[in-house]
């Protein structure tokens, strides 16, 4: 039978709603290839060759009738490449703030659910003879982590594309409704042998069975005292709308290491440090009263995936799209402190404090219990949460690391990589990061109308981590 969603990346789905398309993705910027123009028709076929190797990238979502069961993949017997692969063009000069304006209005839109559920746009006309590609895949499908995998379809090591294995799909019969029922009801006989099943893999003993279980009731009990201490803080959480704003900053991984080594803590805490100089300044370009005590709570997402696969918080492992393996960290960013060496080593403490607590399930723990819970109990509970988001949190701050080298589309280097992470109801900004190549790009996705001015709020990002740089 067809794969079936596991509770998480159902969440998502359920999650999604007018003024919350949930899809995640990437900018990426490409230089010219050195032997001539850019060959967009090739690169087109090129996809359509190596959509072989991740095979959910041609599959659709389909319904169980009576909402039985959580939703199922099955393959699409009408995939039309041109209609998930698109070109377009920037007027000229072709500007930064042109491609900016024209991501935010391909963000705007959601995914036809009716189709496989991932689109890439190829930009052309951008200043020195450059292009973009932005894509878009559904949460459903992939974690931040795990969406890299349409960039990297695409992309190779070499300016000469690697081999592509022969494309013999054939798409499978699509299951009936009565087959996806009968399967349902099947799975709910046996969902609690299943459960048990999956408690005894979570731990070689008993006594590790017992460390998950309290582990994720800690989480729970954490998200619960996160909300009764948190709230709204404007003009972070307020009511948005369908459009949206894209702002991207480029900074220096070297910077981000040489203010890790001069002081304390991870790369990953020096991003968040940044990060919070940048929304102190942003803040008060707003007008909002600020005390030294006076924090925005960030969610912090953590790939599960990443950390078991031993991956280093510099480097990039090689991910398929598996499904959503994520936890969450929630992190008080000292907004209110104006020295940035005690923002940093106040982010650096929390987090450390966190990471040996073991306090990583939050939100994700909430959302794993459901999964014992019919569709449409967990369908109601995926909504309850995102609309409690402000409550629990105001900011999504989320890095990925990203390939140490660079990567080249058919002869073209790929100069930037900036993320997509969507909002979620009442968070007017989200904010990405990712490393790449000797670079650090942030990509804000954020609400048009409740945050005109996001590119004030980028551009930031280099400021605050000059103020660190400059306590060296």
């Amino acid at each position: 039978m067809p794969d079936r969603l596991s509770p998480l990346d159902a969440s998502f789905l359920f999650m999604e709603q007018r003024t919350t398309a949930m899809h995640v993705g990437g900018v990426m910027t490409f230089a010219p290839p050195a032997d001539g123009p850019f060959d967009v028709e090739a690169f087109i076929k090129l996809i359509g060759h190596r959509l072989a190797l991740v095979p959910r990238y041609r599959q659709k979502l389909r319904e169980v009738p009576g909402r039985l069961g959580l939703p199922v993949w099955v393959d699409d017997p009408d995939f039309d490449l041109s209609f998930h692969v698109r070109r377009s063009a920037l007027p000229a000069p072709g500007a930064d703030t042109a491609l900016r304006e024209l991501v935010g209005r391909l963000l705007s839109r959601q995914l036809d659910r009716s189709r496989p559920l991932w689109e890439v746009y190829i930009i052309e006309g951008l200043a020195g003879d450059r292009f973009a590609v932005v894509t878009k895949t559904h949460h459903a499908m992939v974690d931040g982590l795990a969406s890299m995998d349409i960039g990297t379809l695409l992309l190779d090591l070499t300016p000469q594309p690697r081999e592509t294995p022969a494309d013999d799909w054939r798409p499978r019969r699509e299951p009936s409704g009565l087959e996806l029922a009968a399967s349902a009801v099947l799975e709910n006989l046996r969902r609690p042998r299943g459960a048990f099943d999956a408690l005894a893999r979570a731990g070689s003993d008993v006594r590790q069975a017992a460390t998950d279980v309290a582990r994720t009731v800690g989480g729970i009990l954490e998200a619960t005292r996160s909300a009764a201490r948190g709230g709204p803080v404007q003009p972070l959480n307020t009511a948005i709308g369908e459009q949206r704003r894209y702002g991207m900053a480029c900074t220096a991984l070297s910077d981000h290491r040489a203010v890790r080594k001069a002081h304390c803590g991870t790369v990953n805490d020096v991003v968040l440090a940044v990060v919070t100089g940048a929304l102190r300044y942003w803040l008060i370009t707003r007008g909002e009263p600020l005390v030294e005590g006076t924090t925005v709570r960030a969610m912090v997402p953590v790939s599960v995936r990443a950390r078991r696969g031993g991956n280093g918080g510099d480097g990039a492992g090689q991910h398929g799209p598996a499904g959503n393996q994520i936890s969450a960290y929630f992190v008080d960013l000292p907004v209110g402190e104006p020295d940035p060496v005690l923002r940093l080593r106040r982010i650096a403490a929390v987090m450390e404090a966190q990471k040996r607590g073991g306090r990583a399930a939050g939100p994700t723990a909430l959302v794993g219990l459901a999964g014992l819970a019919p569709p449409t109990v967990q369908s109601v509970g995926a909504r309850l949460t995102s609309q409690l988001s402000s409550r629990l949190f105001n900011v999504l701050v989320t890095h990925v690391p990203g390939p140490p080298r660079p990567l080249y589309a058919m002869g073209a280097r790929m100069v930037d990589l900036y993320p997509v992470v969507p909002l979620a109801m009442g968070q007017a900004v989200a904010i990405g990061i990712t490393s790449y190549d000797g670079r650090v790009c942030y990509g804000l996705n954020a609400d048009r109308d409740a945050v005109p001015d996001v590119d004030v709020l980028a551009d930031a990002m280099n400021g605050s981590l000059t103020e660190l740089l400059e306590r060296l």
